[in-house]
């Protein structure tokens, strides 16, 4: 079977999510084969994941130094990886680094490169969301080893329990920058909105008061989320915005508490698996893709789903 290259990115604080849902991925389309660079003791650390999904093979690109350089190393070393092995195609994790890796990667070895797929065929032709998730595009690279990143929350996790065989590579790229200093983003109790399953809105019908959305995210044990029109008021920190000009994300369950819908807005969460919309205006565009809808105040709806979900769960 042709190997599926599946690139595991242990420096994002999700290994398991990301890793279980491209390896899934990969079994669809043929061998999965794990790659990660860094040392043994990452290596160590992500084997029972890897594992646990399937991974037929596992390349360890062992370099103490390699994630204290920008990404051009780690795709220097991938490509010359790829190209020796004979990959059939290379999956990414759709964030911001594993798009950056998979740019450089595409240029290295003269392929094409599809960014946040949604869905994969054997036959290597992917699905994207596109303009605003009112098109489905279907693609297919014709040239070189195919890169492609695959968007957060789009494959549905399978596990297939195995004993993969590990190769590790001595890596000695020679680099010409290197990353002076790095300091982690600090995480919250919360998981990181762009790989949660669950999220939880809030838009101008907050009125600037996030309290009730972060309770009911909180009780449903997902993320917070915001309308650029929540982040631009300064409401929230942009970096929670959910958007075309902030985070794409496809949860399991979207709640949209006080948003409007406007096609910005709608463009980063119309893949979500369900929506569900509180909003005092009957008319408000969001309606139009909502699976459920609630015409309420959200300052009266949302607390009591909140605690109905306590109560269920107590």
């Amino acid at each position: 079977m042709s190997k599926v290259f599946v690139f595991v990115d242990h420096t994002n604080g999700a290994v398991a999510k990301t890793a279980s849902e491209l390896l899934t991925l990969a079994r669809s389309i043929g061998q999965a084969h794990a790659v990660i660079a860094g040392t043994s003791s990452d290596l160590d650390a992500a084997v029972p994941v890897l594992n646990k999904f399937g991974a037929s093979s596992i390349t360890l690109l062992e370099s103490g130094e390699i994630n204290n350089h920008p990404s051009s190393a780690i795709a220097i070393a991938l490509a010359d990886l790829a190209k020796s092995q004979g990959a059939k195609v290379i999956l990414l994790p759709s964030t911001a680094r594993g798009k950056e890796i998979a740019g450089r990667l595409a240029v290295r070895l003269e392929s094409g490169i599809i960014t946040d797929a949604i869905a994969l065929t054997p036959e290597l032709v992917s699905t994207q969301s596109v303009f605003g998730g009112s098109t489905l595009v279907h693609s297919q690279i014709v040239k070189g080893i195919p890169v492609i990143t695959i968007r957060p929350n789009a494959i549905e996790p399978v596990e297939a329990a195995g004993s993969a065989a590990i190769e590790k590579v001595a890596v000695a790229a020679i680099i010409t920058a290197k990353i002076t200093s790095r300091e982690p983003a600090v995480r919250g109790a919360r998981p990181e909105l762009s790989e949660a399953n669950i999220i939880v809105s809030g838009g101008r019908g907050t009125d600037g008061n996030f309290a009730p959305i972060e309770e009911l995210a909180d009780a449903l044990g997902g993320a917070v989320g915001a309308s650029r029109a929540a982040t631009d008021a300064g409401w929230y920190p942009h970096s929670h915005q959910v958007g075309q000009t902030g985070k794409t994300v496809s949860p399991a369950l979207y709640v949209a508490c006080g948003i409007s819908g406007a096609i910005q807005h709608r463009a980063g969460m119309q893949t979500s698996k369900t929506i569900v919309v509180v909003n005092k205006d009957p008319e408000a565009p969001i309606f139009d893709i909502a699976d459920f809808g609630v015409v309420g105040d959200l300052f009266a709806v949302a607390p009591q789903a909140t605690a109905g979900i306590k109560a269920r769960k107590g």
